[in-house]
């Protein structure tokens, strides 16, 4: 955990997702030094070791872990499909939970709204400058750089908007589709792990287009769309419905697969699941020019439930 005191707020209009606050100057060494750290962190490593943890299916060790995560991290089991803690093999299987369906109602149902994808918190959303996106104050990174070097498909969102979404470990860590789509690729992008957290995303520059993750462009009523999933320390699993888990292994090479016509064809509803993190992370969204206007509740630091209104298609002239 980040050094510092942790400030828990919770949302009585989504009592699921929670934000947190560091108490700590800015600037603080305590800050600096977690940052720093990041940098001597055999990140992959430690990664397969967490993921080879959490799977483990020794009854001992998951009554240990298990119990002490819900309380530590205040997990509302009562929203899961399977409330008990002792039915789940592992803490995997715990972590990307299932809930109950009347838990996340499709708020955003009518054709013209987009549903938030993920329980979690708002890091920044807003308008792309460019090939701009904002990250924290003095820090931006390159639409083209997130996207793996695809300069073409970086045009497609040039001046358009993006949401930036937090996951924190008591989030419900399964993402679901903002609107219907159908996929036309899904690219692997290898990096880091730094840590996703306030901290680190206020100190390492362009840490999400530094970070190992997977996109998916899809085709919508909004146009291009892409739905980037960003990986992070300890989280070093990513996988979508299609095609089950990405990683690990890790790979060093950027990978694409096509999915626009033929058996390849793929397409989900709004509000279906597109996949999960196998420990929590950051959710993207990338949309074109006068594509979208999101909600003027969704501002920075707002808490957000998988479901409720991310904003409305614009009007194209």
């Amino acid at each position: 955990m980040p050094p510092g005191n942790i400030t828990t707020i919770t949302d009585p209009a989504c009592p699921a997702a929670t934000t947190h606050t560091t108490r700590m100057s800015k600037n603080s060494r305590s800050e600096i030094l977690f940052v720093l750290l990041q940098y001597l962190l055999p990140h992959h490593l430690q990664s397969r070791l967490v993921h080879w943890v959490t799977r483990r299916r020794a009854r001992w060790f998951n009554r240990l872990l298990m119990p002490w995560f819900i309380r530590h991290y205040g997990v509302d089991m009562t929203q899961a499909e399977e409330e008990d803690w002792r039915r789940y093999a592992n803490f995997n299987s715990l972590f990307t939970r299932a809930l109950k369906p009347a838990a996340r109602p499709l708020q955003a149902a009518a054709d013209d709204q987009l549903a938030v994808p993920v329980d979690g918190t708002v890091s920044q959303l807003g308008d792309i400058h460019a090939d701009r996106i904002f990250q924290a104050k003095g820090h931006e990174y390159s639409t083209t750089t997130l996207l793996g070097g695809d300069s073409h498909r970086a045009r497609q969102f040039e001046n358009g908007r993006f949401a930036t979404i937090y996951l924190s470990p008591r989030d419900y860590h399964r993402i679901h589709m903002p609107l219907a789509g159908r996929l036309e690729k899904m690219v692997y992008v290898p990096g880091r792990l730094f840590s996703v957290n306030t901290i680190t995303v206020r100190q390492v520059p362009g840490v999400f287009a530094r970070n190992e993750r997977v996109i998916s462009y899809f085709d919508t009523a909004a146009g291009p769309m892409a739905l980037i999933l960003v990986g992070a320390l300890h989280v070093g699993s990513m996988e979508t419905v299609w095609a089950g888990t990405l990683t690990p292994p890790y790979g060093r090479y950027i990978r694409h697969w096509h999915y626009e016509d033929g058996a390849q064809a793929i397409t989900l509803e709004k509000g279906e699941e597109m996949g999960r993190f196998n420990l929590g992370s950051t959710v993207i969204l990338l949309f074109a020019d006068r594509a979208v206007d999101f909600d003027a509740a969704l501002v920075p630091g707002a808490s957000t439930c998988m479901g409720q209104l991310l904003g409305r298609l614009t009007t194209r002239d």
